[in-house]
């Protein structure tokens, strides 16, 4: 039997035990699917990433659910390089990655924060029933009529797509409840990851919004701090001309609720990027069974 470094990086994040939690296996160019499957269920955070090699980028990364495969993951990818850059393995500058939906840039800077540049934006706006959609998030529909005429809601991608639903206060956001099963009929139907709640009333001063993230068709009730949404969010605030003077830089703000805070960077003014910290909270080894040995079960 094999056994395998695996990581937990605390991507978002300044200090460990915060942010978004994703897998790292830095050695994975010889794991089976089912390897990594099994791993990812292992491990139990919402995503973990698994580093190979490839022959059109740097890198490749492949990510997994405890449940599936996903396509792409903003904050797995911020722990990754985030891990690399703390081992020396990557110097500051830019460097390329290839996953499910394409080729993608990462730039890593001086003080380790990790820059990665998204899949062109979809935003499509769509017709909710707020009674419906309000009782799926257990948040008072009249929190998301009340903006969503200057706030519609929308799927919205930058290689994984969610539903982005704006609340009018903090208050509302704070208390939602979701139903798990509503939540996951109505992104099955509309054909996206998750939902992506939130509201421009913020916890502090310097963010621009407060966010939550729920994907319980990922086997993720609620994720943390989610990098993919937040770019998709970048997009859709572009797209329905949020500010009259749009940012630079934005700031999301994703976690708190969950003891698990953190804060993205954003930027969607031309292309669309996402950018944090990444803190290794363990470092360890992994016993991975053979793939026709019986502890390995496909999902």
């Amino acid at each position: 039997m094999d056994t395998r470094r695996a990581l937990l990086v605390d991507a978002f994040a300044d200090e460990p035990l915060a942010g978004n939690a994703a897998g790292v296996v830095p050695a994975a160019g010889d794991l089976s699917e089912e390897q990594m499957r099994a791993i990812a269920r292992e491990l139990a955070v919402s995503e973990t990433a698994f580093l190979r090699p490839s022959t059109t980028a740097d890198r490749r990364l492949r990510y997994f659910s405890p449940s599936q495969e996903v396509d792409l993951c903003g904050h797995a990818t911020i722990a990754t390089y985030a891990h690399l850059h703390e081992a020396g393995e990557v110097e500051p500058g830019e460097r390329t990655v290839e996953t499910n939906v394409g080729v993608l840039d990462v730039e890593v800077e001086a003080d380790g924060t990790v820059w990665m540049s998204q899949d062109r934006p979809r935003v499509e706006r769509v017709e909710v029933d707020y009674d419906r959609l309000g009782t799926a998030l257990g948040i008072d529909p009249a929190a998301l009529r009340d903006v969503g005429a200057d706030a519609p809601v929308a799927v919205a991608s930058t290689g994984l797509p969610f539903l982005i639903v704006p609340v009018n206060f903090l208050e509302n956001l704070s208390r939602a409840d979701p139903d798990p099963d509503a939540v996951e009929t109505l992104t099955d139907e509309h054909d996206v990851a998750g939902v992506y709640a939130f509201t421009f009333d913020a916890l502090e001063g310097d963010s621009t919004l407060h966010a939550r993230a729920f994907a319980p068709s990922l086997g993720i009730p609620e994720d943390p701090v989610t990098g993919t949404a937040a770019g998709a969010c970048g997009a859709y605030l572009r797209e329905v001309g949020a500010f009259d003077d749009f940012p630079d830089e934005m700031v999301f703000e994703q976690g708190h609720f969950l003891d698990r805070p953190g804060r993205i960077r954003v930027e969607a003014k031309t292309e669309v990027r996402v950018g944090g910290r990444g803190v290794t909270s363990f470092d360890g080894r992994l016993a991975v069974p053979d793939d026709e040995d019986d502890g390995i079960i496909e999902a």
